[in-house]
């Protein structure tokens, strides 16, 4: 899978999230040593979630640093989407253990301010051992984070459809209204918010 060499000092950086209508947006920065043991590391999209589950799990055993973090709606709203994932992204590099020499970011923008030497790699998910490890462990953590939504409103669904705008969860939103952890900018969000189609 991997067309660069895996460095110990080298970090991978992804974020999971962005097209959500609800919850915030996570990121994860992994360092994975030199030789591993992960079966099946690729893309945390091309996974089942009970392989994500499990290679996730063994990430945060055999990595030699790893982090997660997450930029909240509220900071979606205030910053847009994409400075937000920027944001999410900086502060799990910055919560890394151990400071990388340098950082491999998925996508093909660099977060602002890492303060490290930095590079973008377009599939990155699919090219890069950890970047793909990061993308495991942003995804689970967003995941993780739709359970708890799913168990406090169970009529949304959360647990099936992740917070994407399906037809089952826009349906839900028009018989139920418009959560305080939807994301108040995104469409069609802001129009039952402009109708005050509000949770009850």
């Amino acid at each position: 899978m991997n067309t660069y060499n895996v460095l110990a000092t080298h970090a991978g950086v992804d974020e999971a999230g962005r097209g959500c209508l609800v919850g915030s947006v996570f990121a994860a920065a992994v360092i994975l040593p030199a030789q591993y043991d992960l079966p099946y590391l690729t893309d945390s999209k091309k996974l089942s979630e009970k392989k994500r589950d499990t290679l996730a799990a063994q990430i945060k055993t055999q990595a030699v640093a790893w982090a997660i973090a997450s930029a909240s709606p509220e900071e979606i709203l205030q910053y847009n989407i994409l400075h937000a994932a920027m944001l999410a992204m900086r502060r799990a590099i910055h919560a890394l253990g151990r400071q990388p020499e340098k950082v491999w970011v998925d996508g093909n923008r660099i977060p602002p301010d890492l303060g490290v030497d930095a590079e973008a790699v377009v599939q990155g998910d699919s090219k890069i051992a950890a970047i793909s490890a990061a993308s495991i462990l942003a995804k689970t953590a967003r995941d993780a984070e739709m359970y708890a939504l799913a168990a406090r409103y169970p009529q949304y669904g959360f647990d099936k459809h992740k917070g994407y705008g399906t037809k089952a969860h826009l349906a839900a939103l028009e018989q139920y209204g418009v959560l305080p952890e939807h994301r108040a900018d995104f469409s069609p969000i802001k129009i039952l918010l402009a109708q005050g189609r509000l949770f009850d």
